[in-house]
């Protein structure tokens, strides 16, 4: 197995991540997602879509309020309505660990009070109080890898060195959530395929997944449907699932820990078959 820390911490629950992975359901609670365009926006349809996520093995349930992309404001009043009540209503229902997809310290704090255990944040703890809020709520976090911001367009991205440049982010921010408080197992790092990158950029980041994993801290991968993969196979978004899951394949294969998906099934497949295979690999 790659190197890194291989256990992780949820709530009361550890990982060991050493030998398995974890495969994160996607749950929008928004009018516009660039995938399901508001398909689970409204409450019931989120806790059905939840239940069926859970019968087909998720690890981890992701509820967001606002896509990372350009769209119409949401104001933090309209992100509490969306996620806490997902929150509370998962947590009551189903015995998975449940994230909060936020990049706003209030909205994490008041899914954390709701029972959430992760703040899953694009934007890199781009807000101060982000860090402090998850360390006193005992709450793991994900870094993430962003040029500029969530919801800002970034056509022509430029990088010194593109690993380089985003390995260093990552450890800058996974240094940071340990002085606030947050212990190496509860923080994850994630190099934002899509987030101010071309198509061929996160292509190279997903090929060089082996050198983010060796960095010390669990490794996530969101490529599920992405656009980095319809514009390399000149693909619509309906016609990028065996992308996707070729994508998971090889990132598990070469030190990603965490898939955050929209195929749970498939990927929960994906991740069994390749896990048996690097035990092989293992064995004398």
């Amino acid at each position: 197995m790659p190197p890194g820390n291989p256990t992780l911490r949820l709530g009361s629950r550890r990982y060991d991540l050493s030998r398995r992975c974890l495969v994160m359901g996607i749950l929008n609670r928004t009018p516009d997602s660039f995938y399901d365009q508001g398909a689970t926006f409204a409450l019931d349809r989120t806790l059905r879509r939840a239940e069926a996520l859970v019968a087909e093995g998720v690890d981890i349930l992701d509820v967001g309020g606002v896509k990372a992309g350009p769209g119409p404001a949401v104001s933090e009043d309209e992100e509490l309505e969306r996620v806490v009540p997902a929150v509370e209503a998962l947590v009551a229902r189903f015995d998975v660990p449940v994230s909060a997809d936020t990049w706003n310290a209030r909205v994490l704090a008041a899914a954390c009070a709701a029972g959430a255990v992760v703040g899953n944040d694009i934007s890199g703890f781009g807000d101060p109080d982000y860090l402090p809020v998850a360390a006193r709520a005992g709450a793991s976090v994900v870094a993430t890898h962003i040029r500029l911001a969530p919801r800002v367009r970034d056509p022509e991205p430029r990088y010194a060195d593109l690993v380089a440049d985003v390995a260093a982010f990552l450890v800058d921010r996974a240094e940071r959530a340990r002085a606030a408080g947050l212990a190496a197992d509860q923080i994850v790092l994630d190099a934002g395929l899509d987030l101010g990158k071309t198509a061929a950029q996160s292509a190279v980041l997903l090929r060089e997944s082996d050198r983010l994993a060796a960095l010390g801290y669990p490794l996530l991968l969101s490529a599920s449907n992405k656009t980095f993969l319809g514009v390399l196979l000149d693909l619509p978004i309906d016609a990028r699932r065996a992308p996707s899951l070729t994508a998971v394949a090889y990132g598990v294969s070469h030190g990603c820990r965490i898939l955050r998906v929209h195929d749970v099934a498939g990927t929960v497949r994906v991740v069994r078959l390749v896990e048996r295979l690097l035990e092989a690999e293992a064995v004398p």
